[in-house]
């Protein structure tokens, strides 16, 4: 997750500090649209307190809005559309330390898949789509021909997908392990999935010549390493 992204969820999470800002998300998510006054009138406050409450939703990306005629007329004399409230479809999820549980679930279930079909093992379906899938975050970065910008990249991916990654000497270490309640029950399959998936990145972004993954499991630390050539 990047910055942008991360401060984003925690705007939206923290919007729901404020009871009032709480209740009012709660009814809506219960009754679906409601506008100002029906809100304010189910939560005994002032309209302006709940319209307050409503548009600091809206603009922490919990809610979202339409207009619409509640009297169902249309055409001269029907009044103004009406202001509603309703949920958005965006999804929040914030963990600290940073957890990728939803991409472990798509590798997995992707694997599954793939096993059923190709009448592969579960595990060399795991490793296969973990390392395309790695391919594919390294692959969405500008290739480039300079070494040092290529670093930089692997870094970034790492980061965004919950690594942690952090230099040391001639070593990449990970400094968390994005699936870490899966890895403490199914550690050699969950730790070969982080293994193809971090050296399919390196693959996209074109540093294989440059570092090596290897497995070094660690306490504190994600299983995989990577070594500079």
């Amino acid at each position: 997750m990047n910055l942008d992204t991360f401060n984003d969820q925690v705007k939206g999470v923290a919007s729901l500090e404020n009871p009032l800002s709480r209740r009012a998300y709660r009814l809506v998510t219960d009754r679906g649209w409601l506008s100002r006054d029906q809100v304010a009138e189910s939560l005994e406050l002032a309209r302006s307190v709940a319209a307050f409450h409503l548009e600091k939703l809206v603009d922490s990306g919990l809610l979202k809005v339409r207009y619409q005629r509640l009297t169902g007329k249309s055409g001269p004399g029907a009044g103004r559309p009406t202001k509603l409230y309703g949920r958005t479809d965006r999804e929040f999820d914030i963990s600290l330390p940073p957890r990728q549980y939803d991409l472990a679930g798509s590798l997995l279930a992707d694997a599954i898949t793939r096993a059923d079909s190709d009448g592969m093992a579960i595990g060399e379906a795991v490793a296969q789509v973990a390392r395309e899938s790695g391919q594919l975050a390294g692959a969405q970065n500008p290739q480039q021909q300079d070494g040092s910008a290529r670093d930089v990249a692997l870094i970034e991916v790492l980061a965004q997908n919950g690594y942690e990654p952090k230099v040391q000497g001639r070593q990449i270490t990970m400094r968390n392990c994005p699936f870490d309640n899966l890895a403490e029950q199914y550690r050699d399959l969950i730790c070969r999935m982080n293994f193809e998936f971090i050296a399919g990145v390196v693959e996209g972004i074109g540093e294989l010549e440059r570092y090596t993954p290897r497995l070094a499991p660690e306490a504190g630390y994600c299983c995989v390493r990577l070594d500079a050539s």
